[in-house]
């Protein structure tokens, strides 16, 4: 979440679609709402997903996009959406803690909760939660990193917006992946880019006072990421600058051509594909009267590392996770009708 591109034109105003039949009630209301923070790469791929389940199940899905990465606007708008007589949500906890609030009156109502993308504090009223474990996902790149590195040398840590709930996780995995190695230093932390011109300017900033001393850097989310493939390109085009290994988080297209011509070493895949699809597919069971077999299940989604070797298949690897966890969603994680 791995985020957070401000794009003016992409901004959305909240809308309720409800179908209404002449001289009578509500014809059709959405069983399931999926709510997507604000418009950023990770939410759109997510989207598709949310369709991909509506599509699959036949089940009706309101797809609702906010206008800011705050607890208080999706408090807001959810809560809007709430009276609207809508069974099942599908949300993204903006703040760990808070949406535990916000997940309690939606129960208090008689609707289902499904987080996706980051776990809330716990215990939460949420039935899941659906993504990746972040902690390993940021604890597995920082040792591959480490391995690219040889076992010792300074790291850049590049995160990204304080507001994202994973960024800490993150930062925490990072440090203590990096104390288990003597010869291994957090050499600057670099935090708080919501664009990629700005992470290019602090990675820019960053490598032009201390480049001789770097020896690999890690960014856990998507602009920082690809303001480094980015950066890392035109670096090691230059003759004169060492090799700086590096790992980020994402795939995007300039992620992986810096990957597949040599110019960055590896990335980490999500799923945020699952996080959409799988989220949604449990809603739609329950909407329909499935109930959860325990009181709360994380469900990781998975993520893959993505180098050369392996940039065109990890595809499929990541589609093996998701398919089997839908071939199990029934005898794993519900309970039929009675």
């Amino acid at each position: 979440m791995k985020k957070l591109i401000p794009v003016v034109a992409l901004v959305l105003i909240v809308a309720v679609i409800v179908v209404i039949r002449k001289g009578g009630p509500a014809a059709e209301v959405e069983p399931v709402v999926w709510y997507g923070m604000m418009p950023h790469p990770y939410i759109t791929e997510v989207q598709g997903g949310v369709a991909a389940a509506e599509a699959k199940t036949g089940t009706k899905m309101l797809k609702v996009v906010g206008q800011e990465w705050t607890q208080d606007n999706e408090n807001a708008n959810i809560k809007a959406l709430s009276t609207k007589g809508h069974k099942c949500f599908s949300v993204f906890p903006g703040d760990p803690a808070g949406a535990n609030g916000l997940f309690a009156q939606l129960v208090r109502n008689g609707q289902h909760v499904v987080a996706y993308g980051a776990e809330p504090n716990l215990p939460t009223p949420a039935s899941f939660t659906v993504a990746t474990d972040i902690h390993q996902a940021a604890t597995d790149a920082c040792e591959e990193l480490v391995k690219l590195m040889g076992g010792k040398g300074n790291i850049l840590n590049v995160l990204e917006t304080v507001t994202d709930v994973n960024t800490k996780v993150r930062d925490d995995a990072i440090i203590a992946v990096a104390a288990k190695y003597p010869d291994v230093n957090i050499v600057q932390t670099i935090s708080d880019m919501s664009q990629v011109s700005v992470a290019k300017e602090k990675i820019q900033s960053a490598l032009a006072a201390r480049g001789e001393e770097i020896d690999g850097i890690i960014t856990t989310g998507y602009n920082p990421t690809i303001a480094a493939a980015a950066v890392l390109t035109e670096w090691h085009a230059g003759k004169s600058h060492k090799r700086i290994r590096y790992i980020g988080i994402d795939t995007g297209p300039t992620v992986m051509e810096a990957i597949r011509n040599g110019s960055i070493d590896a990335t980490v895949s999500q799923n945020p594909f699952g996080h959409g699809y799988i989220s949604c597919t449990l809603l739609s069971k329950m909407a329909a009267g499935w109930t959860p077999k325990n009181k709360y299940q994380f469900i990781n989604a998975g993520h893959v590392i993505v180098n050369k070797a392996n940039i065109d298949t990890y595809a499929g690897e990541i589609k093996a996770i998701t398919d089997a966890i839908i071939a199990d969603i029934e005898a794993k994680y519900l309970k039929s009708p009675e």
